[in-house]
């Protein structure tokens, strides 16, 4: 009796280390796979691909942005054509908030997701270098010249955001980045729909989102960007008479969690159709 005790003893005893093991072990295996997925991601030949389609592709929105002082029908035709341009290499997102929807939906991983904006802050910002070296050539405009009312050569900025006025602005940069967010998450979800159909799908959900928001902040004489990365290029976070800390909260906060509010309706709409 006492042999069979001692037994039962010393087998409790190492059951707990046992499973100590087993949950370290496990803990390490996990360890190694995420650093294995992350490894893979990056040295497959098409990830190099995807970032550079889209700091081209955001340089080429934001470029077009400031050239066309953001009007919506311009804007339009300008999203239209990346989205054909690139759409079948990264998904021509070129834009924080898409990226950052698709992320939370489990439609991309982190890893492409982190690249994917870097990207598209890098291209905004080469958009901001590059107009800017130009602009800078321009001749300067005589006092003669300024009398008739000519002005010297400048970029196209965001309007300041009014003392006061902050959650006016607000809620129309997040209710226009949920419609844009919503219209590409659905028109992308449609495998049959051909490459123009999306092209001109999303470039309509922007053109309805840039209305809807700009109209709305227009009435308090501010912009509605639905863009963080072109918000740089557009210097909403630095242009004079605007607070930096509504600008972040404005066009990065707001924008963004209007990107992942419009994939997750769209996602709750989808699988309530498929039931």
């Amino acid at each position: 009796m006492a042999t069979k005790k001692a037994a039962k003893k010393a087998t409790t005893g190492v059951k707990p280390e046992a499973k100590l093991t087993k949950t370290t072990e496990t803990k390490v295996k996990t360890v190694k796979s995420t650093k294995n997925d992350f490894v893979n991601e990056i040295t497959k030949p098409t990830f190099l691909a995807t970032l550079v389609a889209e700091l081209i592709g955001t340089f080429l929105l934001a470029a077009g942005v400031i050239a066309t002082s953001g009007q919506p029908l311009f804007v339009f035709f300008l999203l239209t054509a990346i989205v054909l341009m690139i759409g079948n290499i990264s998904g021509a997102h070129v834009n924080p908030l898409v990226t950052v929807g698709a992320w939370a939906t489990r439609r991309i991983t982190t890893v492409k997701a982190v690249g994917y904006i870097i990207a598209q802050v890098l291209g905004s910002m080469l958009a901001f270098v590059v107009l800017s070296a130009f602009v800078n050539q321009a001749p300067e405009v005589s006092q003669e010249m300024q009398a008739y009312g000519q002005q010297a050569a400048s970029l196209f900025t965001a309007s300041p955001i009014p003392e006061g006025k902050e959650l006016t602005v607000l809620f129309a940069e997040l209710i226009g980045s949920t419609i844009f967010a919503f219209t590409v998450a659905t028109v992308t979800s449609d495998k049959k729909k051909s490459e123009t159909s999306t092209a001109f799908g999303v470039g309509g959900g922007l053109f309805i989102a840039a209305l809807v928001a700009g109209s709305a902040a227009a009435v308090v004489s501010a912009s509605a960007v639905i863009n963080p990365a072109v918000a740089i290029a557009l210097q909403a976070f630095s242009v004079e008479g605007t607070s930096t800390v509504w600008a972040i909260a404005i066009y990065g906060g707001a924008a963004l969690i209007g990107g992942i509010l419009g994939f997750a309706i769209s996602s709750i709409v989808e699988k309530a159709r498929e039931k």
